[in-house]
């Protein structure tokens, strides 16, 4: 089942919602460490603040009707990768396994090809978070690598998926 969904700017009104949602544990196991948990006011302030401008905008929120319930953003890279942009996201988890998730990736991977000059599009999930890799799966991504006890969380080794996706070559004749 597919929920209906829309990508926008985070706005100053979408502070409790965040509050709400991403004050989690079972979302920021999986994340790094920059999304804290518990996730305090200040944290969701400085959010909005900190992605509320930019042209092109990278970080968006994933909202089913008015409800801010997730995040997804695309972040390019810069020295020798910048062709690479990186890919993140996190959902409530009361909207778990409805397919919004790998449809906002979908969503994001044309907006990112379309906004900037990349050619390729990756993200890392964790070994251990089958729900996202399915998801990246379902948008299309491929795994590129296993890294083995790469991250460490919460006093835990977790192994790091390098999932891509790259931009269509265009060719000439």
């Amino acid at each position: 089942m597919n929920l209906p969904f829309t990508l926008r700017a985070w706005q100053k009104q979408d502070l409790d919602d965040l509050l709400a949602y991403a004050n989690n544990y079972q979302i920021a196991k999986n994340l790094t460490n920059q999304f804290p948990y518990p996730y305090t006011r200040e944290h969701g302030i400085s959010f909005i603040e900190q992605v509320s401008n930019g042209d092109p905008l990278r970080v968006f929120a994933i909202a089913v009707g008015d409800k801010a319930v997730g995040a997804i953003g695309i972040h390019p890279q810069s020295d020798i990768y910048c062709k690479n942009a990186e890919l993140g996201y996190w959902l409530a988890e009361p909207f778990w396994g409805k397919g919004i998730i790998s449809a906002a990736i979908t969503q994001i991977v044309e907006y990112g090809f379309k906004n900037f000059a990349i050619t390729r599009i990756f993200a890392r999930p964790f070994g251990s978070n089958i729900g996202s890799q399915k998801a990246l799966e379902k948008a299309g991504f491929v795994l590129e690598a296993k890294l083995k006890a790469t991250f460490f969380k919460a006093g835990q080794y977790e192994d790091e998926y390098i999932y891509a996706i790259y931009r269509p070559l265009e060719t000439t004749t």
